[in-house]
């Protein structure tokens, strides 16, 4: 939200600022499995930001007082930046999970904030210690383990380690967005910036539709259409707002340790709703990957 939100924000409890968006985070990852039963992963992620955009402009329009007007000039960025940061992050995720469990992924997106410390280094020049050197060792070697071991079985399965390579590129995806936008935030708030980036970086969906997204979406059941409003009204919009209004109150550093709990929400979601096994090799690969976000994190506070 912007530094200029109006003081009406600030009765609401912060305890349902923070625990609202983990709400909708972490259930987005079994969600997201359960849709894919009668979605493609491409129908999904369209019919989850039509109802986001939709939602996002009526915001966009009650609130038009707090997001400033891009200038034409910033109109292709904004588009490059929602596109490859925010829509194709949720394709890859789509597609992943196709493969992979939601518990899975949900460890295997918390990497962002290692790829974000990989990519300043490359891109915004920020230095790189010891320390935050040994935290990305660690996550990326529980990656492996995880996409390699985490199902437990004897043989590698390559539909497994394709799902889990999906989801990894949109963990980049999201790390790309992050350090790309931090060069945005002189002009917009962090909240307008995503919504301006989500309703252009959508435009890139267009080509996609087809026949077949009219088809699926005429034999949806109910379940399968709820988790999909919920995707878009809840686990995007309300989660994002309410985040940021979060951060007008506390630090960025101090909600971080809150975005732990996703994984392991995630993953106790995924074993009592789809019956994933949650083997010894699983859990050594989550404890590293959190392990090591964790030493990044407290790096960068």
């Amino acid at each position: 939200m912007p530094s200029t939100a109006s003081d009406n924000t600030s009765s609401v409890p912060s305890i349902l600022l923070v625990s609202l968006p983990l709400i909708g985070w972490s259930l987005a990852f079994p969600l997201i499995k359960i849709a894919l039963d009668e979605l493609s992963w491409v129908n999904l992620t369209i019919l989850r930001f039509l109802i986001a955009c939709t939602g996002l402009l009526f915001l966009l329009v009650a609130q038009r007082h707090r997001f400033p007007l891009p200038g034409l000039r910033e109109l292709p960025a904004l588009f490059l930046l929602g596109f490859f940061g925010i829509i194709v992050y949720h394709l890859g995720l789509n597609y992943g999970e196709q493969y992979v469990s939601p518990g899975a992924a949900s460890l295997l997106v918390a990497t962002i904030p290692v790829f974000v410390v990989m990519l300043a280094v490359v891109f915004l020049d920020e230095g790189v210690t010891g320390r935050k050197l040994l935290g990305i060792a660690l996550s990326l070697a529980g990656v492996v383990v995880l996409s390699l071991w985490g199902t437990g079985t004897a043989t590698i399965e390559i539909d497994y380690v394709s799902g889990a390579i999906a989801v990894l590129i949109a963990a980049v995806m999201g790390a790309v967005y992050t350090v790309a936008g931090k060069k945005m935030l002189g002009r917009y708030s962090p909240l307008s910036l995503t919504v301006y980036a989500i309703l252009l970086g959508s435009l890139g969906l267009l080509p996609a539709v087809n026949g077949s997204l009219f088809r699926q979406l005429g034999h949806l059941s109910l379940q399968a259409a709820a988790a999909v409003l919920f995707l878009g009204l809840f686990s995007t919009i309300v989660s994002y707002v309410l985040w940021y209004m979060a951060l007008q109150r506390q630090s960025a550093s101090s909600l971080s340790v809150y975005l732990y709990v996703i994984p392991v929400v995630a993953t106790l979601l995924s074993w009592m709703l789809f019956d994933d096994g949650i083997t010894p090799m699983y859990l050594l690969g989550g404890v590293m990957v959190i392990g090591g976000v964790a030493i990044v994190n407290r790096q960068r506070r």
